[in-house]
């Protein structure tokens, strides 16, 4: 006896409302257009101007609306999305409290465009598969692109690189490329969570002409990052490439003898960790940076930060359940009314803090519960055979690397890094939903590792 389909969350009973007479030529080719839309704007991250992004972002959350009206529901909130929607609901009560309501709802609206690429995003790929990988073919592209112009900037007029050498910090003299995105920092958290997707692709692009293109990427993107200098930047690239590396290896060997199977990928760490301890110490441009991350006050980028974090603190003492509302310019109305003298911030540098700040207490939880929930869909893939299994990983990667930058800097909440967690998001929320027959028909240009 066949069962019963589960009910449709009532959340969800709005969608497929406009289904009928909803077939013609148009309709079928919604998916296709979602795609070259998507692909337009993660190509064009690091390129388009910011009110280019808007445009794409907007249409991303009307072609959205559009299909989710023309289409029923899957039937079935999953536990990413449900996490999601306890954000969206903490940021509204949190509007809704704010001392700068109108900032706030600036900020709300900002949130709101951005679930509509998540949502678009998400329903493409449990719709097609095959756009995973031509979304990341476009990634490439804009990646590509982003690196061969920060390397190019070694040969040119070294004028402009000047301007981020802080003379009174330990790494004084510094020279940091920063690309097409005007700050190294931003290029290196642009660059962070693409990477492990780059390793992902080379795995499943079995072409040579593919492969060779997704390794270019990792390279030349590894290298820019390495030469913008962003201390975060590095964590978070030994933090995103570890994670990859070590998950691959986890899923390699899951059919390896017990005592193996648990002493290799320890062995392999241990590797990994002194290989990493003698480049710091042997080279010298990495071991003045690395200084510079104990120098403490000493160093001027860290005094800076800790008297951010200072401000950010009593922010959060003054208002612990409701925040002050989300964005940032709701952070720019109340932040001078705690910064110290000549310690002028966008935000609070710390994106626990900076969800502390926005949400109070429900916001850190919410945001706690979406990464575990992330965290936890992507392992149950480590041993699964879905097609998704290894996008799965690149992205719990990508996730750990912006973890690890977040935790000092809040580079993550610009739009050329947001949007590649959301795409990590995404994969993540339907690679469970993906069987393993969805990987023939992905086409010739994608594979699974073995």
């Amino acid at each position: 006896m066949t069962p019963a389909p589960a009910p449709t969350p009532w959340l969800l009973r709005w969608q497929g409302l406009l289904a009928r007479g909803s077939d013609g030529p148009l309709a079928s080719r919604l998916s296709s257009v979602a795609g070259l839309v998507l692909c337009a704007l993660m190509a064009g991250l690091p390129l388009v101007t910011r009110g280019g992004l808007s445009l794409l972002i907007l249409s991303c959350g009307l072609l959205w609306l559009v299909i989710a009206l023309t289409r029923p529901s899957s039937g079935r909130i999953g536990p990413i999305s449900t996490w999601i929607l306890v954000v969206l609901a903490v940021a509204l009560v949190a509007t809704g409290f704010s001392p700068v309501p109108k900032a706030a709802l600036h900020g709300l609206f900002k949130l709101l465009s951005y679930l509509g690429v998540y949502a678009l995003m998400r329903q493409l790929l449990a719709e097609a598969p095959r756009w995973w990988d031509r979304i990341v073919a476009a990634l490439l592209a804009g990646e590509l692109a982003s690196a061969v112009i920060a390397i190019r900037q070694l040969y040119g007029d070294t004028s402009e690189l000047a301007r981020w050498a802080d003379p009174n910090s330990v790494a004084d003299g510094t020279i940091r490329v920063y690309g097409p995105l005007e700050n190294p920092n931003l290029l290196a958290g642009y660059l962070l969570p693409i990477l492990p997707l780059a390793v992902v692709a080379f795995l499943r692009w079995h072409g040579w002409a593919e492969r060779l293109y997704a390794l270019t990427a990792l390279v030349l993107g590894s290298a820019a990052l390495v030469l913008s200098y962003s201390r975060g930047g590095w964590l978070g690239l030994v933090a995103g490439l570890g994670s990859i590396g070590l998950l691959l290896v986890l899923r390699q060997t899951r059919h390896w003898p017990v005592l193996w199977r648990r002493l290799f990928p320890l062995l392999l760490v241990a590797g990994a960790a002194a290989v990493l301890v003698v480049a710091v110490t042997q080279i010298e441009p990495l071991r003045i940076r690395a200084m510079s991350l104990v120098a403490g006050r000493e160093d001027s980028s860290n005094n800076f930060r800790i008297n951010v974090w200072m401000a950010a603190l009593s922010m959060i003492q003054d208002r612990p359940w409701l925040g002050i509302g989300p964005g940032n310019t709701a952070f720019n109305l109340i932040y001078p009314l705690y910064q110290q003298p000549r310690f002028n911030a966008l935000s609070a540098y710390s994106v626990p803090l900076e969800l502390l700040v926005e949400g109070g207490v429900p916001g850190l939880l919410a945001g706690l519960g979406l990464l575990l929930a992330s965290l936890r869909s992507g392992w149950a893939q480590l041993k699964g055979e879905s097609s998704f299994a290894l996008p799965a990983l690149g992205a719990v990667a990508a996730i750990v690397g912006l973890c690890v930058q977040g935790a000092t800097d809040t580079i993550f909440f610009r739009p050329e890094v947001q949007l590649t967690g959301w795409f990590c998001l995404a994969t993540l929320a339907v690679s469970g939903k993906v069987p393993a027959s969805d990987a023939g028909a992905e086409g010739a240009k994608t594979s699974e590792a073995p």
